[in-house]
């Protein structure tokens, strides 16, 4: 099993979850970020005065998946969240040792 983690614009959220449910995924978990990568942040003008943001808003997910189905929903995240502008996002591969369902007592690939 694996765990994909996706940090993407929050407004590719809606994107991203339809091209997921299209391919099969069942679920997942999503958290409202603030980070930044490359592009460092912004400048904003608020009443006339300039000032910075350094971190930017984010949104992660977060999707756990069998090993088989793992290369295809970090190539649909990669595609729906694309915008070909900087601060994209990244997406994350991690293992997953385990997972059980708190319902049923399911675990492993059953409890995906």
């Amino acid at each position: 099993m694996k765990i994909v983690i996706a940090v993407i614009k929050p407004f590719k959220l809606e994107e991203v979850r339809e091209a997921l449910a299209a391919i099969g995924v069942a679920g997942m978990t999503v958290c409202e970020a603030k980070g930044f990568g490359r592009q460092k942040g912004q400048t904003e003008i608020y009443r006339g005065a300039e000032y910075a943001v350094n971190m930017l808003p984010k949104v992660r997910l977060e999707i756990a998946v069998d090993d088989e189905m793992a290369p295809q929903v970090v190539e649909t995240i990669r595609n729906a969240a694309n915008t070909g502008q900087i601060g994209d996002g990244k997406i994350f591969v991690l293992p997953l040792e385990g997972a059980t369902r708190i319902r049923t007592g399911e675990v492993d690939e059953n409890a995906l």
